[in-house]
C-alpha cells in the first residue's frame, strides 16, 4: 500500500506550516485506510501562531465593517466552490455518510458565514442618550482581541466555523485547535479564508494533541478569550488552564437529551423523530436525543416503532448516497459505545435492537434501542455519544418534566404534544439552550445554540454568538464644560 502524501499539520500566518512534532496519520474510520499523514504541531508552534495573531489583531480589528462583511462574503462564496471537496473531506475523515456530508454540513456551514457576513454590518447597542443629564454616554462594542479556540472531531467543519466565524466578524484574531481525528477540513477553511483575502495572520491553524497543544493553547497567557466545545471533562480542564491568566472562557459541552412523548403525541411523527434525532452522525451529536420519555400508553407502540424503523436502516459505505448510517469516529470510541451497552444490558436494560458490532473493517456499530432503563443506569445518566437509545416511562406530566430535568446536562431537548398548553410547558420548564416540540435537532444559523448546567456557557450561532467576542465599553462624555461639577460636593467640603 502506498504511503498517503503528508500535509503540513499548521497554518500560520496565511500560509501552510509544517508543525514541529512528529507524524500524524489520519484515518478513515470506515475502512481503517490511512487518508494522509499530518505534522502535529507542538507548543512552540502555538507560540508562533498567537504571535502572529497578536500581530494582524491590530488591523483587522480596525477594518470597517463592511471590510471584513467582504471577506466573509467571499469566503462562502470560496467554499461553494470547494463544496465538493470540502464533502470529500469530511466524509473520508469522519466516516459519515455522504448525504450528511453534503446536504447538511457543508451547506450549513457556509450559511453560517453568509449570515455573519451580514452580522458583521450589525453590531446592536443602547442608544446615546444624555442619561445623567449632563453628559452624552455612548456604547462601544469592540473585539475581544486574540481568541483561541478549540473544536471537537464530530463535525469538524461546522464547529470550527461555529467558532471561527463570529469571531472574525467581531474583529477578532483567531488561532484554532481541531482534533487531530479530523483536522483536513479546517485547514482547508483556512485556506479559503486566505484566498478570499483575510489578511494573514487573522485565522490560524495549530494540529496537534489536546495534551500538548490544547493545553498550550488554552493556558497561553497571550489570548484574551478561550472557546472550547467539546466533553464536559476536557472543558473544566480548559476552564481551569484558562483561569490562571483570567482569560475569559465560552463552552460548549457534552448533552443528554430527553425526547418527551406525551399520551397524545402524534405516534408516526415521534417515532421517525426519535430514530433521526438519535442517530444523525451515528448518534455523534451533543444534541442527539439519548433519553426517550415515553407516556405508558404509547410505550409499548413507541419500542416497536422505534425497533423496526432502527433495524431497517442501512449502515454501511459512507461514500454510498444509498447509506443512512455510517462508521463512529474510531474503533476505540466504537467499543467504548459498546462497552456502555454491554454493561446496560447486564444491569437489566432490554435489548430490543443492534447491540453489535458489523464485521469486517471499519468502526460500524448497528442503531440500537434499549427499553426499560432506570434513571440510576449509566447509560441513561452519561453521555455515550453513539447510535444509542433509551426509552423509559412516566406517570403524569409531572413526572415527565422531572425525568427530563434529571441530568446534570442542559443542551437540548423535544416535547411531542398536540397539546399548545403541554408544548408551552415544556418550552419553559425544560431546563435545556433548546427545546424542540414535535421535532429533534434542526438548527438555524439566525438561532442561538448553547446550554446550561455541565453544558457549558455561552452561545455559538445566532447574534448572541456575536456577543461572545465583543467588548462592551461605555463611553461618557461631559457637555456641560463646567470646570466645577455638581457632584464635586461629595468631595469637595465648601467648593473650591
Amino acid at each position: 500500500m502506498s504511503t498517503p502524501h503528508a500535509v503540513p499539520g499548521s497554518w500560520i500566518d496565511g500560509a501552510a506550516v509544517d508543525g514541529t512534532g512528529p507524524a500524524h496519520t489520519v484515518i478513515d474510520p470506515a475502512t481503517d485506510k490511512a487518508v494522509t499523514t499530518v505534522s502535529l504541531a507542538m507548543s512552540a508552534d502555538v507560540d508562533s501562531a498567537i504571535e502572529s495573531a497578536r500581530a494582524a489583531q491590530g488591523g483587522w480589528g480596525a477594518a470597517t465593517p463592511a471590510e471584513r462583511s467582504e471577506v466573509l462574503r467571499r469566503l462562502a462564496d470560496v467554499m461553494r466552490a470547494e463544496a465538493g471537496a470540502l464533502a470529500a473531506q469530511e466524509v473520508a475523515q469522519t466516516g459519515r455518510t455522504v448525504r450528511l456530508a453534503t446536504e447538511f454540513d457543508v451547506p450549513g456551514s457556509i450559511d453560517n458565514v453568509d449570515f455573519f457576513a451580514g452580522l458583521a454590518r450589525n453590531f446592536d447597542g443602547k442608544a446615546s442618550a444624555e442619561y445623567s443629564g449632563d453628559h452624552t454616554s455612548s456604547i462601544r462594542r469592540e473585539p475581544v482581541g486574540v481568541v483561541g479556540s478549540i473544536s471537537p472531531w464530530n463535525y469538524p467543519l461546522q464547529m470550527a466555523v461555529w467558532k471561527v466565524i463570529p469571531a472574525l466578524a467581531a474583529g477578532c484574531a483567531v488561532v484554532l485547535k481541531p482534533a487531530e481525528l479530523t483536522p483536513l477540513t479546517t485547514l482547508t477553511l483556512a485556506r479559503l479564508a486566505t484566498e478570499a483575502g483575510l489578511p494573514d495572520g487573522v485565522f490560524n491553524v495549530v494540529v496537534g494533541t489536546g495534551a500538548e497543544v490544547g493545553s498550550a493553547l488554552s493556558g497561553h497567557a497571550g489570548l484574551d478569550m478561550v472557546t472550547f466545545t467539546g466533553s464536559t471533562g476536557v472543558g473544566r480542564q480548559v476552564m481551569a488552564q484558562a483561569a490562571r491568566n483570567g482569560t475569559r472562557v465560552q463552552l460548549e459541552l457534552g448533552g443528554k437529551a430527553p425526547f418527551v412523548v406525551f399520551d397524545d403525541a402524534d405516534l408516526t411523527a415521534a417515532v421517525h423523530g426519535a430514530v433521526a434525532g438519535s442517530l444523525i452522525n451515528a448518534g455523534q451529536d451533543c444534541t442527539a436525543a439519548t433519553r426517550a420519555i415515553v407516556a405508558p400508553a404509547l410505550y409499548d407502540d413507541f419500542v416497536d416503532g422505534v425497533a423496526e424503523l432502527m433495524a431497517s436502516m442501512t449502515v454501511g459505505d459512507p461514500t454510498d448516497p444509498d447509506t443512512d448510517m455510517g462508521s463512529l469516529s474510531s474503533r476505540a470510541h466504537r467499543d467504548k459505545v459498546a462497552g456502555m451497552v454491554d454493561r446496560a444490558v447486564a444491569d437489566g436494560a432490554r435489548l430490543v435492537t443492534g447491540g453489535t458490532v458489523v464485521d469486517g473493517p471499519g468502526a460500524f456499530y448497528r442503531p440500537t434501542l434499549l427499553a426499560d432503563v432506570t434513571e440510576e443506569a449509566e447509560v441513561y445518566r452519561d453521555e455515550v455519544f453513539g447510535p444509542v437509545l433509551t426509552v423509559s416511562t412516566f406517570t403524569d406530566d409531572d413526572d415527565a418534566i422531572r425525568r427530563a430535568n434529571d441530568t446534570v446536562y442542559g443542551l437540548a431537548a423535544s416535547a411531542w404534544t398536540r397539546d399548545v398548553f403541554r408544548a408551552q410547558r415544556a418550552g419553559r420548564e425544560i431546563h435545556a439552550g433548546c427545546v424542540w416540540i414535535n421535532d429533534h435537532i434542526p438548527i438555524i444559523s439566525e438561532m442561538p445554540h448553547g446550554g446550561f448546567g455541565a453544558s457549558g456557557f455561552g452561545k455559538d450561532m445566532s447574534a448572541y454568538s456575536l456577543d461572545e467576542y465583543l467588548a462592551v465599553k461605555h463611553v461618557m462624555s461631559d457637555i456641560t464644560a463646567l470646570a466645577e461639577k455638581p457632584w464635586h460636593r461629595t468631595v469637595f467640603a465648601g467648593g473650591r
